[in-house]
């Protein structure tokens, strides 16, 4: 399976990054399933909740989760994934990570260093939860959507 993206929608991502750095950003891919492949129709941030450490870790509130779901479901959309940046850190899952992943549901990471975004990658959490498997990024412009 791959997920597909408007450059738009990366950019956003990685300037959340790169605005939030040197914490973590965190956010929603809304959009939907086509075929074998998450379609991101929307991006939309959310508030790193995590107080203890935020350079290495996030937290999305449950208020948050429920107005992402309510706008998606207006919108006609789901929520497909999570997005968040790994400030100074490779763009690859964590235990921490992989501890807190949720179920089909993919997990799109960006790298900042140095206050930079650079390499985007994205996961999915394996059916033994014991690992993430690659998923692709498919950047597309609008018009190629």
């Amino acid at each position: 399976m791959s997920i597909v993206f408007e450059n738009h929608h990366l950019a956003e991502i990685h300037q959340h990054g790169e605005t939030t750095y040197p914490h973590e950003c965190c956010g929603f891919l809304l959009g939907r399933l086509e075929e074998n492949r998450r379609v991101v129709v929307q991006t939309r941030r959310a508030q790193n909740q995590r107080a203890d450490s935020p350079q290495n870790r996030y937290q999305i509130s449950p208020q948050d989760y429920m107005q992402a779901d309510r706008n998606a479901r207006e919108a006609g959309l789901d929520i497909v994934g999570f997005y968040h940046s790994h400030p100074d850190h490779p763009a690859r899952p964590s235990q921490f990570d992989l501890d807190n992943a949720w179920p089909a549901l993919v997990c799109v990471i960006v790298a900042v260093h140095q206050g930079q975004a650079g390499e985007t990658t994205a996961w999915i959490l394996a059916d033994d939860r014991s690992r993430f498997l690659p998923e692709e990024i498919v950047p597309q412009t609008a018009s190629s959507a």
